[in-house]
Parts: C-alpha cells; sequence; structure tokens
C-alpha cells in the first residue's frame, strides 16, 4: 500500500509540473513571439531617435562626427528662422508649416465633418458615395502628387483645357509661383484626406444615441440648433482623434511635396521634412539636419503627449 501511494503521489506531482510548465508556456508564448519586434523597435526607432538627437549636438558635416560641440546646430537654426534671405530655407520651411498645418487640418475637419452630416441624412447612394469619398486615402501621397501636378500644369491640366474649350483668360499657374505654390499642396492634400475625416465623423454621427436627438426634436430644436448644441459637442473625441491624425501627417508630409512640386521654384514649396532631407543628404549638413529632425520630433510630441493625457487618465467616477 505504502509504494502504490508513492506512486500516486509521483504521478501527482508529474501532472502538476506538466501543467504548471505548460500554464507558464502559454503565458510565456506570446512574449517570446514579440520579443524579437520589440527589441528591433527598440534598437532602429528609439535607439536612432537617440542617435539623431546625440548628432545634433555635434559639428556632422557628410558623416558622423561623435564630438560634442554644444548646440550650434539649433543655433543656426533659429538665426536662419529669423533671417528670411539665404542660406538658408528654413525660415520658408516652418512659414509653410504654418500655412499648411493650418488650412489643411482645419479644411480636412469641416469639409470631412460637412460630408458625414450629409451622408447621415440617409440619403440615396450612400453605399456609392462613401468609396468614392474614401478612395484617395488608398493612395499614396506620391500617387496623388503626381496626380495633381498633372492636374495643376498650366500646359498639361486644367488651364490648357479651359483654354481649349475657349475660356483663355482663364489663369491658374500657383504651381509655378513661388507665392502660391504651397497652397496647391493644400489642395492635394485636402482632397486625400477629407474622405478619412469624413468616415471617422460619420462613425460618431452613427454611434449617437437616438433617443437623444429624439427629444431635442420634441422640445423644439431646429436641426440647426440640433447639430451645434447637441451632437457636434458630442463628437469632440472624434475631432480630437481627427486633429491628431491630420497634424501627423501634416508634419512628415515630404513626398507629397516632393511628388506635386519637386520641392517649388527656389525650394518655395519646403516644408521641415523637405529641409532636413536636404541639408543631411545633400548639402552634407548632417548636424543641421539632425537639428531639424529633433524640432520635428518635439512639435510632434507635443500634439501627441496630451491627446495620449487625456485618454489614458484615470476618469472621474
Amino acid at each position: 500500500m505504502t509504494t502504490v501511494a508513492k506512486t500516486e503521489t509521483e504521478l501527482t506531482q508529474v501532472s502538476s509540473t506538466r501543467v504548471s510548465g505548460r500554464a507558464w508556456l502559454q503565458d510565456a508564448l506570446p512574449k517570446l513571439v514579440l520579443a524579437p519586434s520589440f527589441a528591433i523597435t527598440i534598437v532602429f526607432v528609439y535607439g536612432f531617435i537617440l542617435w539623431t538627437v546625440y548628432l545634433s549636438f555635434t559639428n556632422s558635416k557628410t558623416f558622423p562626427s561623435y564630438t560634442l560641440t554644444g548646440p550650434r546646430a539649433y543655433q543656426r537654426l533659429w538665426r536662419w528662422t529669423f533671417e528670411s534671405d539665404p542660406p538658408s530655407s528654413w525660415y520658408t520651411s516652418i512659414t509653410n508649416m504654418g500655412i499648411f498645418g493650418f488650412l489643411y487640418i482645419g479644411i480636412c475637419l469641416a469639409l470631412g465633418l460637412f460630408l458625414a452630416i450629409l451622408l447621415d441624412q440617409k440619403i440615396r447612394g450612400e453605399g456609392v458615395l462613401r468609396p468614392i469619398y474614401l478612395y484617395p486615402m488608398a493612395l499614396s501621397f506620391i500617387v496623388t502628387g503626381v496626380a495633381w501636378k498633372w492636374f495643376l500644369d498650366p500646359g498639361l491640366g486644367l488651364e490648357q483645357t479651359l483654354h481649349q474649350w475657349g475660356w483663355t483668360s482663364f489663369h491658374f499657374d500657383w504651381i509655378k509661383n513661388k507665392d502660391f505654390v504651397i497652397y496647391t499642396v493644400v489642395i492635394a492634400g485636402v482632397w486625400q484626406a477629407s474622405g478619412f475625416v469624413m468616415a471617422m465623423f460619420l462613425a460618431g454621427l452613427r454611434g449617437i444615441d437616438g433617443e437623444i436627438m429624439k427629444a431635442a426634436q420634441i422640445d423644439g430644436a431646429s436641426s440647426f440648433q440640433l447639430y451645434r448644441r447637441i451632437i457636434i459637442p458630442m463628437l469632440r473625441p472624434v475631432f480630437l482623434s481627427a486633429f491628431i491624425v491630420l497634424a501627423h501627417l501634416a508634419i512628415k508630409s515630404y513626398d507629397l511635396v516632393v511628388a506635386l512640386t519637386s520641392g517649388g521654384p527656389g525650394g518655395s514649396a519646403w516644408l521641415p521634412s523637405n529641409f532636413m532631407y536636404e541639408y543631411t543628404f545633400k548639402r552634407n549638413e548632417m548636424a543641421v539636419g539632425s537639428a531639424s529632425a529633433v524640432i520635428m520630433l518635439m512639435t510632434l510630441t507635443a500634439i501627441i503627449v496630451p491627446y495620449l493625457y487625456s485618454e489614458l487618465r484615470e476618469r472621474p467616477r
């Protein structure tokens, strides 16, 4: 009997060990699978961010220099900020960023909300209109830029077509005008992103409780008052999310500018991303290019961190 009891005890221990080992494996397997991706992200994203920050405090030219020289690259950038003359286009870049960011985000939000409200009226053909509005977002910035470059070219697109139709007094040469070329980037960017913003707002509208709107209508609220005082304020989270996405796209809009304007006449359509690439890889000013990249990162951080804080903080009960 003693031998049988010992055998049963050993079998129980072995079974328990197998169960605990299996539970440990099930718990550890997701971590083991994600570990390589996590390590690669740490090294090739955050590691190179720290490396870029370090280079911005050196005197790196064509090749990296690891001797710290202080914030000289930043001083050059900020000196160029208040000097609109050559040798730098940093002043032009940040000015264009202000114009492009303000118009791009503002128009996309307004147009996206308008289209969402329009589709929310249960109009006929909604199933056809939705993909039409969303289709531009499926295209890359390169494709969008090339298409709009052809369309806005005075000798090839809209102006030439209207001249052939007899409207010879029509002129639209913004894409070749250094004072207006940045607005062509706004046009192309709005065309691509407004449908995506529309989809976000439409999802928000469809998530609002219909009983709230019925109660407001019973109380005598007009459609304008209903949207202005009830529906649009309830879309605040959607506004915030759309703003974050659009701001992120605006700050890193490099390929759209290159494909649409090739930088514009004399770099007049440059954004900070174009400045960073030009000075890092073409003008052999790696420290200056790194400093501009760090400033872009700080700008994105200033936008995203408050959003994350508002989303992740504990909600009051």
